[in-house]
Parts: C-alpha cells; sequence; structure tokens
C-alpha cells in the first residue's frame, strides 16, 4: 500500500535529521491515501511560512507519481528544483518531472505554473490526472492574474492597422473615452472603473469588422457581467490602459476542480472562504483533514482598548500616532504595522521616522533590530519568511478590502444583484483569511498584537474576529518590561 510504504521511506529518512516537524509522517500516509484512491482531498495545515508540507508531499510521488500534476508558484518551482529534488536524490528518492505545455508521455510528475494549468484546462489535456494544489487559498487570486488582459495604447494601434476600413470609429472611440477618463479622474495616475455602455461600444463596432488580433479577441468572448474592466490613467504620457480581471475565475474555468481527483493543500488557517468558493465550483471535497501545531495554540497577548475611533473619523489618524508611538517607544525587537490605506500609511511613516528616525521604514526587508516596517497587509504575508519574526504586530486598520479597488466594487454590485450580503459573504471572510497566517510569527517569537482599529469593538462582526485571533489573553494597558 502506498501509504504504508511512503511512511516507511520517510521515517527512516527523518532519523537523519532531515527536519523535526511533527506532521510529517502523518502527512505522507493522507497525500499517499489521496494519490492511491483519487478523491478530493482537502489538508488544512497550521499557518507556516517555511513550507514545511514538502517531505510529505513528495514522498508519495517519489513511489508513485500516478502521472499528477502539480500547480507551483516561481518561487515554489525553484524551492522543488533547487532544494527538495536534490535532497531527496541524495538519499536515493528519484523523483521524475516533466515540465513543459503538453503533457508526459510517461509516468511524469507534470509541473505546471497557474497559467500553464489554465492553458492546459482549455485545451481539454489534463485528462482525469489529478491536481496537487499547495497554497490553494491563493488560488482563485493567481488565476485571475494570469486570466487578466491588458490593453495598452500599442494595442490599439495594432487593432487599427489590422482593421483599416474601421480606422476613424477606433479613433474616435479612443478619443473620447479618453477625454472622459482623464476629465473624471479623481487624482493623479487614478484607476477608474468603465461603464458597460463603453464596452459595448466597442464589442458592436467590431463585431461587424471581421476576426480580431489577440488580445482584443479575448476580450471580445468575454462575458461583460463576468468580468470587471477599468482604467489605469498615466497622466505623464497623457495614455491610459484597459484592464479586465475576471470576478469569480474558477467558475470561469468550469469543471477545473470538479471533473478530476484534487488534492489541496490550505496553510491559512481559516478555511470558511475557500470552502466557500470550492462550493460555488462544485469541488467541495469528499475528505479533510486538520493539522494542528502546538507552538501555535500558546494564548497570544492582544491590546485591542474599547471605544477606539474608527476608521472614517477625523481623529482617527491622530489616535493611529498617538497609540503606535506608545507601542513603539522602548521596544527592542521588530514591530510591523499594518495598514492597506496608502494615504494614511506614508503619513503615518513619515510622522513616526520623525520622532524614531531611520529604524522606521515602509515595506522594507532589512529592517534594523529595533526596526518599525510599515506595509500593507499583502506585503506582509508575501515577505514574512524573508524576516525575523516580529516583536509586536500593530494592525493599523483591519484587512477589509476597499471599495476603491475596481475588482473588488465589481465583485460588491455582482453580489448586490443577487441580492447576498456582500459584506458577510465575501469582504469580510476574504479579510479573515488573512489574520491567522499574519499573526502566526508572534506566537513562535512570544510577542504581542495591537489592534487599534476600533470597528474590532465597535461592530458586531468584529466578534468574528476575535474568533480568528484564539487563543488570546487580553492586554489591559501597556506597561514597561
Amino acid at each position: 500500500m502506498l501509504e504504508a510504504q511512503a511512511h516507511s521511506h520517510l521515517k527512516t529518512l527523518l532519523r537523519q535529521g532531515e527536519s523535526n516537524w511533527p506532521h510529517h509522517l502523518t502527512l505522507s500516509r493522507l497525500v499517499g491515501r489521496s494519490l492511491r484512491r483519487g478523491d478530493r482531498t482537502l489538508l488544512r495545515l497550521a499557518p507556516n511560512q517555511r513550507e514545511r508540507w514538502w517531505l510529505g508531499l513528495l514522498m508519495p510521488l517519489c513511489l508513485q507519481s500516478s502521472s499528477a500534476v502539480l500547480v507551483l508558484t516561481a518561487q515554489q518551482r525553484q524551492r522543488l528544483l533547487q532544494v527538495e529534488r536534490p535532497r531527496l536524490a541524495r538519499q536515493g528518492f528519484r523523483l521524475a518531472c516533466w515540465e513543459g505545455n503538453t503533457p508526459p508521455p510517461q509516468d511524469q510528475l507534470w509541473l505546471l505554473d497557474h497559467a500553464g494549468l489554465i492553458q492546459a484546462h482549455r485545451n481539454d489535456l489534463l485528462g482525469d490526472r489529478q491536481l496537487l494544489l499547495p497554497g490553494i487559498d491563493q488560488l482563485s487570486e493567481q488565476l485571475r492574474r494570469c486570466m487578466a488582459i491588458r490593453l495598452d495604447a500599442s494595442h490599439w494601434e495594432q487593432l487599427r492597422l489590422a482593421l483599416p476600413q474601421a480606422e476613424k470609429p477606433l479613433l474616435e472611440l479612443h478619443e473620447r473615452l479618453s477625454r472622459q477618463l482623464f476629465r473624471e479622474a479623481p487624482r493623479v495616475d487614478a484607476c477608474i472603473r468603465l461603464d458597460n455602455s463603453a464596452c459595448q461600444s466597442l464589442r458592436d463596432l467590431l463585431a461587424v469588422m471581421g476576426p480580431c488580433p489577440s488580445p482584443w479577441s479575448e476580450l471580445l468572448a468575454c462575458d461583460p457581467r463576468e468580468w470587471s474592466h477599468w482604467a489605469e490613467l498615466d497622466h505623464t504620457m497623457l495614455q491610459w490602459s484597459w484592464c479586465l480581471e475576471p470576478l469569480e475565475p474558477l467558475q470561469q474555468l468550469q469543471g477545473l476542480l470538479s471533473q478530476r481527483p484534487t488534492l489541496m493543500l490550505s496553510d491559512s488557517g481559516d478555511s470558511a472562504r475557500l470552502e466557500q468558493e470550492l462550493q460555488e465550483a462544485n469541488a467541495s471535497p469528499t475528505v479533510t483533514a486538520v493539522l494542528r501545531e502546538a507552538e501555535l495554540e500558546e494564548p497570544l497577548p492582544l491590546f485591542a482598548p474599547r471605544r477606539q475611533p474608527l476608521p472614517n473619523t477625523e481623529i482617527y489618524a491622530e489616535h493611529l500616532l498617538e497609540q503606535s508611538r506608545r507601542l513603539i517607544l522602548g521596544r527592542p525587537g521588530l514591530t510591523v504595522l499594518l495598514l492597506d490605506d496608502p494615504s494614511l500609511r506614508r503619513s503615518l511613516t513619515a510622522s513616526l521616522a520623525a520622532e524614531f528616525g531611520t529604524r522606521v521604514q515602509d515595506e522594507c526587508t532589512a529592517p534594523e533590530d529595533n526596526g518599525v516596517i510599515s506595509g500593507s497587509w499583502s506585503w506582509w504575508l508575501q515577505h514574512l519568511d524573508q524576516l525575523p519574526e516580529p516583536e509586536q504586530i500593530i494592525i493599523g486598520l483591519l484587512p477589509i478590502a476597499s471599495l476603491t479597488s475596481p475588482i473588488t466594487a465589481a465583485r460588491v454590485e455582482r453580489l448586490k444583484s443577487q441580492g447576498a450580503d456582500w459584506f458577510r459573504s465575501l469582504l469580510l471572510p476574504e479579510a479573515l483569511r488573512q489574520i491567522p497566517a499574519a499573526v502566526a510569527p508572534l506566537r513562535r517569537s512570544g510577542g504581542r498584537l495591537a489592534v487599534l482599529d476600533g470597528r474590532l469593538r465597535g461592530r458586531s462582526w468584529g466578534d468574528q474576529v476575535l474568533q480568528r485571533l484564539e487563543p488570546w489573553r487580553p492586554l489591559q494597558r501597556l506597561l514597561p518590561d
């Protein structure tokens, strides 16, 4: 049986001190079981930036690849080929990997990135191969980014050359859109949503002009109701780019997960939003297992005073500066300050730098020992493995997506049209998914967490945020060490 063989070989390997993670053997048995049975399995791992799941995933594949498809980011692919695969080879385990846009001719592990996965699915090349998806929590975002379409000035010129009979109306349409966009821009280099009338005008024009070159053909194939359209302005060059992204990529790629066995690894620490996405894609897992870590079960010191101002009040910026100053003062370790509002973050960073000097940096990966790093939530989640474990994290704003983002606004409007509770079915679950992974380094370092967003105590949904932070113990006041 594959599970027993993988367990035995991995146990021998671990005796040589390859890793001290307690779940290697359990994970290898679960992966081997999923490969043998060809089912749809979701394995929920504790948030960990070191990706300690590699040995447990690869050992069963060394013994039987089962013509599986492993979907990796560029960073994960580099680690597989330069670190994990050579490490296994030194111990006598061979992993046959195949790269390319066509399936492997033999029983080999097929390595694909997310763009390659989309292409293989559309060309019906995946067949009944089992998909292996580490980082399943970011799958929708990765697919959305790969499916995005961007049309700039060079593409308009390309279209005019391909359709000379439509040159005049194309120029008139582009000029009219340009005047409208720059006139309505709320600020320099803004992003402005394009209404359906502009999209439909172009569609009507191109529909009677014959075949269009790529990427215009892809634009015409998009259902406007399922895609978000916006313009990114460049005031320096007085040009703009037309950007399109699918609202729900898993629903666009029908059958990607539902028509074949799938093994999914989640390490966000919260799977509510993921389970909703899988259910909407008809790909709910038949087997789910949770692997916890004892070091993440220690209570987290939480400073979150009641009656803090809300972010939309005039005094909030002053409150954020005053409380951040108190929290940073005298701390010998690294402090991370998280908020997604770029303008507010720049202002706060500048004010703190005026008091604490060069130890305060914005999105810096080489901080001082007692440095203060301000950054967005997405930046922190992407780079936390490159930074020392912080002594404290200050949450200036909870990661509730802003409706100023065109893609977020379009997704919200779609839910509104369906009569759904767009905040509790979209914005809140996506925010809750980011929190456990973002604060996990604090539990390992024994640091403290401060939440300065008044909505934590002032809104009913704040209790759900506190639940995601469990276990925690309250810090009623700030005292010197």
